[in-house]
């Protein structure tokens, strides 16, 4: 009995005890770039898993590191490095007591094109002009330089997903911006005067990811909350993938007369993704579902995507398909937009007190040609919408359930039951005069609703509605002076008849603009040694001029329009850390 007591514990004894007798393993090596230099401070992360905390070292003068202490098993080893593409070395096998050598060498960017067929024949010019996607409903055709991207913060489109892959791994620490914008009530249309709080805050995380948190905020004169919120995160994998998730909350102004005094709020949920296929062929798809709540939930789906095929470095052919209209503040960095909250949000509408959204479908082919500094884009679309929204000033919310006003912005959606079915063409000139200054042109043709000639009353305003053929030409005028810090954009479009909708309202081009005469300007303020930072002052007028207003008589003999765009003036202070 002593025996077998003996080896049972001379059994437990040496199962418990192997664990003692393993030792831990080291990874340990060399970084080094292409040409065989050593990379100092180079970032080096040992894990076993995505999920799982690892160990982060940094490498020496002579581009040695070395990690100790781990356990038997399997590692990732992860180096990167200022300058340099990041590299990962997989299935890395650590025994017990073993030392296993990862020398790890690092790449730019230009080392991996050296292995890519080029694409821009050895007789154009310069690559001082890119041809890029800009945004998720975005220009099918951009065309920009080398220096407005790399200082996009400052006014460029750095809130926008698809900037990420752009970006310089030294401009990716912690970037935030701050605004205050305030406007005036430009004679009871547009803005109310409240002021509106923007911020945004911009970090690199997991080496290859950015999240994005921004919004824009306000209250009304009741005190009412009102605003946009939105959180994004977006992985760069590279050409192979670059998905990205944004989740907005809309919180709108309440009408006085608010069905049951509803709220009136959004929720969407964005998924997207960007790829390149054999280095000639860019595919965007995604799709945002939405959820709208006024006295009812509304649902909608809304699927787009693009693709673009580079026929030769001068030549892109693409084929667009949205279903909804395209953020026309995109240009101006988002910290002056939106100018009035409803813009920026899921169009709905009621009829008969019941909430609906708009729904639309609009497909596109363009065809794109640079020659020199001259872009050319003609492009043919088809429309189809479903309970188009459109928008006026004033407030019938009073005598009709067939309206959603918004106090906020002064302005009311109403439904046009007929909808929308068009086809249209669209040719845009761009042109860059000078170094810093583009001159864009853009003429379009397409159905568009209409107003009869005489003058409406609400209550025959259903049978002074109908849709035709009209046209629209728009100029733009966009620039940068150095010397003084001053970037701005300024625009007209003009369209015929009496069109209260936009003539080819889902145009992306770089011919997009708002209707009638804008100005935006964003002037760069002198440093003052107590603000860390930079400091800018922002003016944004849309259709300073107020035109495109059609009016309509109300039964209590008021006045109400029905218009394009809302006249909206404001401007205010952007601070960026």
């Amino acid at each position: 009995m002593d025996t077998a007591r003996k080896l049972g514990f001379l059994v437990v004894l040496l199962i418990t005890g192997i664990p003692a007798f393993a030792t831990n393993g080291t990874i340990s090596g060399y970084v080094k770039d292409s040409s065989g230099t050593p990379q100092i401070g180079a970032v080096v992360e040992v894990f076993t898993s995505a999920a799982a905390l690892g160990t982060v070292v940094f490498t020496n003068e002579r581009g040695f590191y070395a990690v100790d202490g781990l356990l038997p098993g399997l590692y990732q080893v992860k180096v990167t490095a200022v300058s340099f593409l990041p590299s990962l070395k997989e299935n890395v096998a650590v025994h017990s007591g073993g030392s296993v050598p990862v020398n790890v060498t690092l790449n730019t960017l230009a080392d991996v094109k050296k292995l890519l067929p080029p694409r821009r024949s050895g007789t154009s010019d310069p690559d001082d002009w890119h041809w890029t996607l800009n945004s998720a409903n975005r220009p099918v055709l951009r065309v920009f330089e080398r220096d407005k991207d790399k200082n996009a913060g400052e006014g460029g489109d750095s809130s926008s997903l698809a900037t990420l892959a752009a970006e310089r791994p030294e401009d990716r620490a912690l970037k935030t911006r701050l605004a205050f914008i305030a406007g005036s009530e430009a004679d009871g249309f547009g803005s109310t005067g409240d002021m509106t709080t923007s911020f945004a805050l911009e970090k690199s995380i997991f080496s290859s990811g950015m999240l994005f948190f921004d919004g824009n905020v306000a209250a009304t004169n009741a005190g009412d909350p009102t605003g946009v919120l939105r959180a994004s995160y977006a992985h760069d994998f590279g050409a192979a993938s670059r998905p990205a998730l944004t989740i907005t909350y809309r919180r709108f102004a309440t009408p006085e007369t608010a069905v049951g005094n509803s709220p009136y709020s959004a929720l969407e949920i964005n998924s997207s993704n960007r790829t390149t296929v054999a280095d000639i062929i860019d595919l965007q798809y995604g799709a945002a579902l939405q959820s709208v709540e006024f006295s009812k939930r509304v649902s909608a789906f809304r699927p787009y995507g693009t693709v673009t095929v580079h026929l030769s470095p001068d030549t892109v052919v693409e084929y667009r398909y949205a279903t909804s209209e395209p953020d026309t503040r995109a240009a101006k960095g988002f910290d002056s937009a939106p100018a009035d909250l409803s813009e920026s949000g899921p169009k709905m509408a009621l009829a008969g007190g019941v909430p609906d959204v708009e729904h639309a479908q609009h497909q596109e082919l363009s065809v794109s040609r640079r020659f020199g500094k001259t872009s050319v884009q003609a492009a043919f679309f088809d429309d189809h919408i479903h309970n188009l929204i459109l928008t006026g000033a004033g407030d019938p919310s009073s005598y009709s359930d067939d309206v959603l006003s918004d106090v906020y912005s002064g302005t009311f959606s109403y439904a046009y039951v007929g909808g929308l079915s068009t086809t249209g063409a669209r040719l845009v000139v761009e042109r860059k005069i000078l170094e810093e200054l583009t001159a864009t042109l853009d003429y379009s043709t397409g159905g568009a609703v209409v107003t009869s000639d005489a003058a409406a009353t609400w209550q025959n305003l259903p049978q002074s509605l109908s849709t035709a053929r009209q046209q629209s030409v728009a100029t733009k005028l966009s620039g940068h002076i150095r010397a003084s810090g001053t970037r701005w954009i300024a625009s007209y479009k003009w369209s015929s008849g009496n069109a209260i909708y936009p003539v080819d309202a889902f145009n992306a081009s770089p011919g997009q603009a708002d209707p009638y005469l804008s100005v935006f300007v964003r002037q760069q303020l002198p440093g003052f040694s107590f603000i860390p930072g930079r400091m800018d002052a922002l003016v944004d007028l849309r259709n300073l001029l107020a035109q495109g207003y059609m009016p309509v008589m109300g039964p209590d003999g008021r006045t109400v329009y029905l218009l394009q765009s809302a006249r909206s003036l404001r401007a205010g202070l952007a601070f960026s850390f």
